[in-house]
């Protein structure tokens, strides 16, 4: 009996670590309108370890991060393997992926990171921000997967705007510390009552240090997909200079007023693709981004990215580009996406300082309802604006005219939007060309307020039968 159970394992186990390898994504590469590179599915090796084979226990009580430290160097010196959790609540500091390694969540399994600030302190004194949750360096193979939960507990890190929460909401914050700010309008977990120290000098520094969920740097084969990523202290799933990205069927989720709560954002990434996925989140639904060339980079520029058969309900932008878009952005597809209840559904914006050209852009067969603000929006004098930004104070703008967006060769067609306050917006900037050979096709918008806000004289947008419904409520 146990030499036949031992088999059975060894047959699952093979089962298991081959089924990465044999993912077919080919089928998304068919029919589109340009020539996307495809990504490829990679392997992990067979070996398999649990988290409590090293001590890792899943109590909701034990600190689990030297057990996912070891766990992980043992997986390394064997090449590669499967880091198993089971089901549990699996409290711990940051981890930290290696090459040709699988984090694969057990359904009920939650990995849910410590409250404890210090734990994140970068060991490198120059570092701005605190270490990521989960992260990765120049790896190659990496992969998370399963049925689990990501929790960043981001509520210990997340500034809060008093507009944008109820009454209950806030008193329930101010019962955790915390301080506030601006008359009562903004409060910071500051100095909380759980009693674990702050990492910066004053509550607006240490927001300026907040981490990512999942953040990767100059990765190449990545693969998420099944698992639940929720509650990030800044942004989600933060894909950063790498080649070869699939996210593949996860969920991300957060308060919809969290703070910077972008869900997906793949910042100068080449060969990524985005598929059902879904997501309700505080800022960003899916974004592109780009920021300043690097040498040493893996890439840089957004290239050959095919985004589909998304859900995103709450998010600032439906599908995004920007607000960087220094290096550019190639050979971009998204089709077959719905949008509920989001800002704004598709959403370019960008301003002197942060931009780029966009090539290749195809988006087609987008479902929009409940659209608060614009359905399609070009933006150039996009700013930054922290939580701790007055209203009416001046934003910084740069000293020289580079970096200027453009955005170009963009093509919107069959798009259905029932209940958006405004249908399409565009506006460049005067005497540049930074909003122009933008077509928009074969579409219908039931706006509320206004049909279009487009301003001519610096947005060249051509409308080929779109129809612009006003709403008969």
């Amino acid at each position: 009996m146990k030499k036949l159970l031992s088999l059975t394992l060894v047959s699952l186990l093979f089962i298991f670590s081959s089924s990465l390898s044999a993912v077919d994504y080919s089928h998304y590469y068919k029919n589109l309108p340009v020539d996307v590179k495809p990504v490829k599915m990679f392997s992990i090796p067979d070996y398999k370890v649990s988290i409590t084979d090293f001590g890792g226990k899943g109590d909701a009580v034990t600190l689990n991060t030297d057990a996912f430290a070891s766990a992980i160097a043992a997986l390394e010196a064997k090449g590669g393997g499967h880091l198993i959790v089971p089901q549990g609540i699996w409290l711990t500091g940051p981890i930290e992926l290696k090459s040709n390694i699988d984090l694969h969540l057990e359904r009920n399994a939650v990995i849910f990171f410590s409250p404890d600030k210090s734990l994140y302190i970068a060991p490198n004194p120059k570092a701005g921000r605190a270490l990521a949750c989960i992260r990765a360096l120049r790896c190659e193979n990496i992969s998370i997967t399963g049925e689990g939960t990501i929790d960043g507990n981001g509520a210990q890190w997340r500034p809060v705007k008093r507009g944008k929460v109820s009454d209950v909401e806030w008193k329930r914050f101010k019962a955790m510390g915390g301080v506030e700010r601006q008359n009562g309008s903004l409060w910071y977990p500051w100095e909380l009552k759980s009693g674990y120290p702050d990492i910066a000098a004053t509550p607006e520094k240490q927001e300026g240090r907040r981490n990512d969920l999942f953040r990767i740097n100059h990765c190449e084969n990545v693969f998420l997909q099944g698992v639940t990523f929720q509650n990030a202290p800044k942004f989600h799933v933060h894909p950063f200079n790498s080649r070869n990205v699939i996210i593949d069927g996860i969920t991300v989720r957060c308060p919809w007023n969290a703070q910077n709560g972008d869900a997906i954002d793949l910042s100068d990434c080449h060969q990524a693709l985005v598929v059902n996925c879904i997501v309700d989140a505080g800022d960003d639904g899916i974004c592109m981004k780009s920021g300043e060339f690097k040498e040493d980079a893996k890439v840089n520029g957004c290239e050959d990215i095919l985004i589909q058969d998304n859900i995103v309900y709450h998010a600032h932008g439906g599908f995004v580009i920007g607000s960087e878009d220094i290096c550019g952005m190639k050979r971009i597809v998204v089709r077959d996406c719905t949008f509920s209840g989001t800002d704004t559904g598709l959403r370019f914006k960008s301003a002197i300082g942060r931009g780029g050209k966009t090539e290749d852009i195809y988006i087609s067969n987008i479902m929009m309802t409940d659209i608060s603000d614009q359905a399609i929006i070009f933006e150039c004098n996009y700013a930054n604006r922290p939580a701790g930004y007055k209203e009416g104070e001046p934003v910084a703008q740069p000293e020289k005219l580079e970096k200027v967006p453009e955005f170009t060769d963009i093509n919107i067609s069959d798009v259905i939007c029932r209940n958006a306050k405004i249908g399409i917006a565009a506006s460049g900037i005067e005497g540049l060309n930074c909003v122009h050979g933008i077509t928009i096709s074969n579409s219908t918008i039931v706006y509320d307020s206004k049909a279009t806000e487009i301003d001519e004289k610096t947005a060249q947008v051509k409308l080929v039968n779109v129809n612009l419904v006003p709403n008969k409520k």
